[in-house]
């Protein structure tokens, strides 16, 4: 039999002769009372967004990344979109903050700009694994999440940035192998999962002991972790050589790091010929054996050859006194008075100036401008970006003396689809030219040698890096450091490097898992989604009649 409603059931008015109350005060207070409630949260999301970014070079304490991903899982597990979305954007601001502090050097605001509009792709990720925590097996949602924020970063906005990823933090780890099979994406997958894991089984360990069940869970999912750690072992790496190719790499160093690393005009360019006819002259007395190519860093020619005689002849004369075909990098104007081209140029000592590639992702904001006309009314500091990067349309797949390489420049070896693309047209080594010199010292150049270890195990090859500054250096394809040079200094690197002519299985598959995961991720937040207006549904609102008599139930 119902009973009557009493006053204190009710949600429909106030007690009678109660005093008034003060409905915006009591919101407030109940806010306060909620942010209060929420720092000791968002203190540890920010403490794993930096123990995030000192997995990353130059601190490369890569099992770190996996105690970032298990605690990020235990901060949103059960929360709302709403506070998992709050948690993932403490987490990743100073994650990003941390790795990109090597931006200070173009300005303070630029890092943090960046660092922001990062963050609000893991603050996504956190709403995602907060819905989905609900989920069964959801370290396996965890994990594909991961992936599904990755692939969004790299691609959006402006072409993406990819800076960040799990998988550059795990470049010489057990993870790193996978790369082989699916690239990094694979690698961060693994890695997302194995943390997700852990923090499954710590929750069984910390929940309600119903033993046996809940230790044998725990040593499940910790059993899972370990699983997903060494998995890469089982995943053969191909190095073995079908020719060989003797190279030197040569690395001129420029007279002032920092925003103005080219000092007075041709002087970057005197430093590569002299120290290539410094070579020629070791060759020449027999205290050097002749390489079959030279490789010159991106930028190694401050003017543009075919606009400049004086250029065209430096650059031309060093090459003649080498002897060998020279991967030349350099500036040259665009097909109209608003551009430049960022390449690659094949330059024979016979012949001269043949084939060549133009960067085909230029970096916003610091080779082009976008919506140039707003911006530079607001920031004068993007003048310094006198002519924006023309894009080039086609691989760097070029013919270099008896090696056809794969030529990358710069920041495009963080790019999946382009280093991708090389092998799969056909490169035989992979090239990196690159001009750091803008960082140096500041821990970019430790990232992005990282992440060329990663594509020599993505894609079975040798992988040179030619720099202004440092770091230049050889890769093995089973993703080991050869030799390196130290930054800031004037070297030269020769090596004999393994030529393959073989793909690895991620080279067949191309973008295909990394669709598949990300794709699997998003169905995955719409089921956690859906399942959550059903519950919604099926709970009666306060007040109806099925409220009530579901209230009738327990009252005594």
């Amino acid at each position: 039999m119902a009973l009557p409603v009493t006053q204190e059931r009710s949600a429909s008015g106030p007690v009678p002769g109660a005093p008034a109350q003060a409905p915006v005060a009591g919101r407030g207070a109940r806010a306060l009372a909620k942010v209060r409630a929420g720092l000791p949260r968002t203190g540890l999301a920010v403490l794993l967004g930096l123990l995030l970014g000192a997995a990353f070079p130059p601190y490369d304490l890569w099992p770190l990344s996996i105690v970032a991903v298990a605690g990020l899982s235990l901060l949103t597990r059960g929360r709302t979109a709403r506070q998992g979305a709050w948690t993932g954007f403490a987490f990743g601001l100073p994650f990003f903050v941390l790795l990109l502090k090597w931006l200070t050097v173009i300005g303070t605001d630029a890092m943090i700009g960046l660092s922001v509009v990062e963050a609000l792709f893991v603050a996504a990720l956190g709403a995602g694994l907060a819905v989905t925590s609900r989920l069964p097996g959801w370290p396996l949602w965890t994990a594909l999440l991961w992936v599904t924020q990755e692939w969004a970063r790299d691609r959006l906005p402006l072409g993406g940035f990819p800076w960040g990823r799990l998988a550059f933090a795990n470049t010489a780890t057990p993870f790193t192998p996978l790369a082989a099979l699916g690239g990094a994406p694979l690698v961060t997958f693994a890695v997302a999962l194995c943390g997700a894991l852990l923090a499954w089984a710590a929750l069984r360990v910390r929940g309600p002991r119903r033993a046996p069940r809940a230790a044998a869970l725990a040593a499940l999912g910790a059993l899972g972790a370990v699983a997903a750690l060494f998995a890469g072992y089982a995943v053969p790496v191909p190095t073995a050589p079908d020719d060989t190719l003797k190279v030197a790499i040569v690395q001129g160093n420029v007279p002032n790091p920092g925003m103005d690393f080219l000092g007075r005009p041709m002087q970057v360019l005197n430093n590569h010929a002299e120290a290539t006819e410094k070579l020629a002259a070791d060759i020449a007395a027999g205290r050097r054996e002749r390489p079959d190519v030279v490789i010159w860093p991106e930028n190694a020619s401050d003017l543009d050859p075919f606009s400049d005689p004086l250029a065209y002849q430096r650059i031309d004369r060093a090459v003649k006194a080498v002897g060998v075909p020279t991967l030349i990098g350099t500036l040259v104007d665009g097909p109209d008075t608003q551009h430049v081209q960022n390449e690659g140029i094949v330059w024979d000592p016979k012949t001269g100036p043949g084939a060549s590639y133009t960067k085909q992702h230029p970096v916003p904001f610091g080779e082009y401008v976008p919506f140039r006309a707003q911006l530079s009314k607001i920031i004068t500091r993007l003048d310094r970006v006198a002519r924006d990067f023309y894009p080039g349309t086609s691989t760097g797949v070029m013919q270099l003396g008896p090696a056809r390489i794969g030529d990358v420049i710069c920041f495009e070896v963080a790019y999946d689809e382009i280093v991708r693309d090389t092998v799969n047209q056909g490169a035989r080594v992979l090239v990196v030219q690159t001009n750091n010199a803008t960082y140096a010292l500041s821990g970019q150049p430790d990232q992005q040698l990282a992440m060329s270890r990663l594509r020599a195990v993505e894609h079975g090859r040798a992988v040179l890096i030619a720099a202004t500054s440092g770091i230049s250096g050889v890769i093995a394809p089973d993703g080991s450091v050869v030799t390196r040079t130290d930054e800031l200094t004037a070297a030269e690197i020769a090596a004999t490097v393994p030529l393959r002519d073989g793909r690895t299985v991620a080279d067949r598959l191309g973008a295909a898992p990394e669709w598949t995961m990300a794709i699997a991720g998003l169905l995955a937040c719409g089921a956690a989604v859906a399942a959550g207006v059903r519950r919604r549904r099926a709970t009666p609102a306060p007040g109806t009649p099925a409220a009530d008599d579901a209230l009738d139930q327990v009252v005594p």
